[in-house]
């Protein structure tokens, strides 16, 4: 009987996931993350741990399972939240759900499921693992969840070939109401509960409220870029990888101001929502920041050029090829579908592979692209990479 530790996260999924795991005769352990400790921050009604840890715990007493709760909130800090601050100091936008997937459920926690003498870990993620032999070799393939509103792929888009193959995930081949329908038919107490939002085992987070531990309120401008500014006018031939990836050159003489704001490192590309500034035809989006001038940069409309570029460049240093049997050579080029957000549809795309790292150009002009978001490239239905946008 193979023994499979369950990230118990008090939601449906992973209570299905344990449920399903122990019909099909694995022996299942439940564990529950703690991994924050500061409530001053977090929206408390929205996902309070406290209940999430009740819930699991509940979960595995029905289960007639072995329960425990691992406090991991300094390893949590240590490898996700200083990393936040940091992104965001520099003007960056992290991820911190794709860090928590690679650094604590499937490193740590994993770890620690193995000292227990476990086989597996399993999640409620809606992904899919499979197992394919090449050259006498074992490949597992992360593949997309079947239902097609829940795929979580995008966030195990960090993880090795030996993190996957000690991973199982019981739901990814279901659809959302097929797990509500089975948790309702296995009398699970989570059955009726609605998904979390937020941050990794945090909850959802108040974000200024949050930055504001660490990063200070600094006042600056707040510049308005008109569509028509000659920065946007300018077309690359598709082959001028450099200059295709490269933000727009904006300075405090693009366009006027237009208001104040209280950090450049508070905001990022493509926010809408914040800014308090009204009085314009539409909305304001942002389109550039700088932290080091302390500016932020805003078009009007969601048509805005300065929103849209063709392409993103990811250092070598941070390519992360899941199947490493697909890696490009150096000045080799492929085709591919890409992501550079959850939720977002895979794009057409192809890759350019440098000395330097890789350069992703899409077909069509992509919406928001963030230096420190992750972009992640497939072959179907399957993940093949990802990497740190630059």
């Amino acid at each position: 009987m193979k023994r499979v530790v369950v990230g118990l996260s008090g939601g449906v999924d992973s209570s299905v996931a344990a449920y399903l795991l122990k019909e099909q005769g694995y022996e299942v352990i439940g564990m529950f993350m703690k991994n924050w400790h500061d409530d001053s921050v977090t929206i408390s009604n929205e996902c309070p741990w406290l209940d999430d840890s009740n819930d699991a715990m509940i979960v595995a007493q029905h289960l007639g399972i072995p329960f425990q709760a691992i406090d991991l909130s300094k390893e949590y800090k240590e490898r996700i939240v200083d990393y936040m601050f940091a992104e965001y100091k520099a003007g960056r936008t992290p991820n911190p759900d794709i860090l928590c997937n690679r650094e604590i459920k499937f490193d740590i926690f994993l770890n620690t499921a193995l000292k227990l003498g476990a086989d597996y870990v399993a999640t409620g993620h809606y992904v899919r693992r499979e197992e394919i032999e090449i050259d006498n070799e074992k490949v597992f393939r992360l593949l997309a969840g079947k239902d097609p509103n829940k795929d979580q792929s995008y966030f195990l888009c960090q993880l090795t070939q030996v993190q996957i193959s000690k991973a199982l995930f019981p739901v990814g081949e279901l659809l959302k109401p097929e797990v509500r329908a089975i948790a309702k038919k296995a009398g699970l107490a989570t059955a009726e509960k609605k998904d979390s939002q937020g941050l990794c085992f945090i909850g959802k987070v108040h974000l200024p409220d949050f930055l504001q531990q660490r990063l200070e309120v600094k006042k600056g401008k707040v510049i308005e870029v008109p569509a028509s500014s000659s920065v946007f006018s300018k077309e690359w031939a598709e082959d001028d990888l450099v200059h295709l990836t490269q933000p727009y050159s904006l300075k405090p003489n693009s366009g006027a101001v237009v208001g104040e704001h209280n950090g450049a490192h508070y905001y990022t590309i493509g926010q809408r929502r914040g800014l308090k500034i009204g009085g314009f035809e539409k909305p304001l989006f942002i389109i550039g920041t700088d932290t080091n001038e302390n500016i932020i940069y805003t078009g009007m409309g969601e048509s805005h050029p300065g929103l849209y570029r063709k392409g993103l460049f990811i250092p070598i240093a941070d390519e992360h090829w899941v199947r490493k049997d697909w890696m490009l050579n150096t000045d080799e080029s492929r085709k591919f579908k890409a992501r550079i957000r959850y939720r977002q549809s895979l794009e057409d795309c192809t890759l350019h592979q440098k000395a330097n790292g890789l350069y992703i150009i899409f077909d069509k002009p992509q919406r928001g692209i963030t230096p420190g978001q992750f972009a992640a490239w497939y072959e179907g239905e399957e993940l093949i990479g990802s990497g740190v946008i630059s």
